[in-house]
């Protein structure tokens, strides 16, 4: 991703409201006030003025946590410490091999490295020429590998652990004075950073020189202050409010209720808790989930919310009950949405944020954070089974458990969020799952992690991916394919006149948003269940067109229809896509298609019958243009299968998906 031009930030501006400029316009000029507060690496600098002389660790987590920990995570997060120590760590799907002594500016997919002595606010991050691929330079001082060692250490007290983690802190310390560096370009990373080193500290409470490494270091205190000062006063804003001001929020809250060795502690920790409250609430639907409509932020956001909270417990200072039961809906809403083997949607983006990483880092994270809330809350009768984790025993060890109003039954119709599910019943075989979007096109003015998806299904039977949801792959440094990811072609929906339902203003910035309105929803154990809806992405053409989609599964015959209409005056280019999980074989014979796909030993198939109105053809891994892939992580991307329908539809078409599934 190139530096942005002036027809970007044009685009930029336009989405924002009067009082954001005002705020943007005031934190320009206070980042020119402060640039003469730079600290160069090496230089001295004085203590914070308020520091106190008291400046204990209060929230260590009691011994009897240690004994609660779940065997087979025990050994596999030992597993994952023993790989940082031999310098092994997957970041963002890329395998780095300096784990164990990072250099914290390098980015391994440019092989590139980002400005490590430049005044952060004249460094231009979203341009790789200049930082590389800023989120591999970026996750690594997260400090997850850190909070790793620490846990390895509180769980075996071997030595090796704790100095490895104190080294990591003590390079990067020194290596990133106050507003030096890359490292200084973001809150989101800031609000991260302070909640790994909260942790690291607890989690090396009975290591003898802990207070070496935190307390009585100057490096330390120095650090906790500047991240600190830095939140209070650059925090996400606007149009950019999203999940980022929730971990700016929640590292701001962890480190001023752990961490109160300042004259200002007390007010911080009073400011950041009333934005995370407020900001939770502004992200967060009624029915529960989250605003940005990108299912992995979701999880994300409920993960910083808990780790906060719980820190606000333990702080002595706990957030309102309306909080924990805001919470409380996240939870409920996230198990809810899963499919049988625990899998939740793939909509919207996702890039695999974490905000404490103290189990195995390739453990599913959604079964680690519905652990965290089983034990904090409690879990009604209809969530999956979920098992144990180390973080799951922290936080249940470390807060305060509460019992709260939670809903009877699952829920399958997210009204806010537009999200629909149609599930098969029991009785009729293994679960065929559908996911319907009929919600609104993201959050806030630039929708930054919307895809142009209205009306795409994602479609599993008993938890392979038929329908899939191609997913994010990337965020930064391939244009081409970041716009395929999120387009409205690399959906399960109908493409009208080449473009997409909305405006692309950049990477993360749509011009144009998505109205979509459900007509019929008819749920429930019933046999035969519907939805339907329309949106209106595509009244801005020439010739304005309503496209509207009808989906029917009925249980008993195993069976899922798709109809789309649409009300164009004249006839319009057309073409509709199925995207279908790499696990699924594809053989394409005219207008219809035989599916196949292996669970163990067995081999399942199903079909596709096909609107005959179009012209189909079959794509696999295809990159000019790009077509036929599938996204199974962040950063990663595999070869996939995609039938797609060319042709012209007016307001007399009708066109007719028929999906058979054993």
């Amino acid at each position: 991703m190139s530096r942005p031009t002036a027809g970007w930030y044009i685009r930029r501006l336009r989405g924002m409201s009067p009082t954001e400029v005002v705020y943007r316009t005031l934190d320009a000029g206070r980042r020119r006030m402060w640039a003469r507060r730079q600290v160069q690496p090496g230089e001295a600098v004085p203590l914070p003025t308020d520091i106190l002389n008291d400046r204990g660790f209060s929230s260590a987590l009691p011994a009897s946590a240690r004994a609660d920990v779940d065997p087979e995570a025990t050994s596999a997060l030992l597993e994952a410490a023993d790989s940082v120590l031999a310098g092994a760590w997957t970041v963002l799907g890329t395998r780095r091999t300096d784990s164990a002594s990072p250099d914290w500016f390098y980015d391994p997919l440019t092989g590139r490295r980002a400005p490590d002595d430049r005044l952060a606010f004249r460094i231009h991050h979203r341009d790789e020429a200049e930082t590389g691929n800023i989120k591999q330079v970026w996750e690594m001082s997260r400090h997850h590998q850190v909070t790793v060692l620490a846990t390895a250490w509180w769980l075996t007290q071997d030595e090796r652990y704790a100095e490895a983690a104190a080294d990591q802190l003590r390079s990067w310390w020194m290596a990133n004075p106050f507003l030096t560096g890359v490292h200084w370009t973001s809150g989101i990373e800031a609000g991260v950073r302070l909640i790994s080193w909260a942790w690291t500290r607890r989690l090396l409470d009975e290591w003898p020189k802990v207070g070496d490494l935190f307390e009585h270091n100057d490096d330390a205190v120095r650090q906790i202050a500047w991240h600190q000062e830095f939140l209070a006063a650059f925090r996400s804003r606007g149009s950019s409010a999203n999940n980022h001001v929730i971990a700016e929020a929640a590292g701001w809250l962890v480190a001023a209720s752990a961490f109160p060795w300042y004259g200002r502690s007390d007010e911080w920790r009073r400011r950041a808790a009333a934005l995370l409250e407020r900001e939770l609430a502004a992200n967060t639907f009624n029915d529960g989930l989250n605003r940005e409509l990108a299912t992995d932020y979701h999880r994300f956001v409920l993960e910083l919310g808990l780790v906060a909270a719980v820190e606000a417990d333990a702080g002595g200072h706990p957030l309102s009950e309306a909080t924990w039961q805001r919470l409380a809906q996240m939870l409920d809403a996230a198990a809810a949405i899963l499919d049988s083997s625990g899998r939740p949607p793939r909509q919207g983006d996702g890039d695999e944020g974490r905000a404490l990483v103290v189990d195995d880092p390739e453990r599913d994270p959604w079964s680690a954070v519905l652990a965290a809330g089983n034990r904090l809350l409690g879990a009604p009768d209809w969530w999956p089974p979920v098992g144990g984790a180390v973080q799951s025993s922290m936080l249940g060890a470390l807060g305060r458990s509460r019992q709260l109003p939670r809903p009877a039954v699952r829920k399958r119709r997210f009204a806010e969020a537009g999200m629909i599910f149609l599930r098969s019943r029991p009785e009729d075989g293994q679960e065929i799952w559908c996911r319907c979007d009929g919600g609104p096109h993201g959050f806030l003015s630039i929708a930054a992690h919307a895809h142009a998806d209205a009306l795409s299904l994602e479609v599993r039977h008993d938890g392979v991916d038929i329908f899939a949801d191609p997913g994010t792959y990337c965020y930064h440094g391939e244009p081409a394919w970041r716009e395929w990811f999120r387009s409205t072609a690399g959906h399960n929906t109908v493409e009208l006149d080449s473009l997409n339902q909305a405006d692309s203003g950049g990477p993360f910035l749509w011009t144009t948003q998505v109205r979509t309105t459900t007509l019929t929803c008819d749920l429930g154990e019933q046999p035969v269940q519907t939805w339907s809806a329309e949106h209106d992405g595509y009244h801005r053409l020439e010739n304005p067109t309503t496209h509207r989609r009808s989906v029917t599964l009925d249980s008993p015959q195993r069976r899922l229809t798709i109809v789309d209409t649409f009300d164009a005056a004249k006839a319009i280019p057309a073409r509709l896509s199925w995207h279908f999980g790499p696990d699924v074989r594809v053989d394409l014979n005219g207008a219809h298609a035989t599916l196949s796909w292996q669970v163990g030993p067995d081999t399942r198939q199903g079909t596709v019958t096909l609107p005959t109105d179009l012209d189909w053809t079959c794509l696999r891994a295809k990159v000019g243009p790009i077509g036929g892939w599938y996204s199974p992580r962040f950063a990663a991307r595999v070869a996939a299968t995609s039938l797609v329908g060319h042709g012209v539809v007016s307001h007399s078409t009708r066109l007719v998906t028929q999906l058979e599934l054993p």
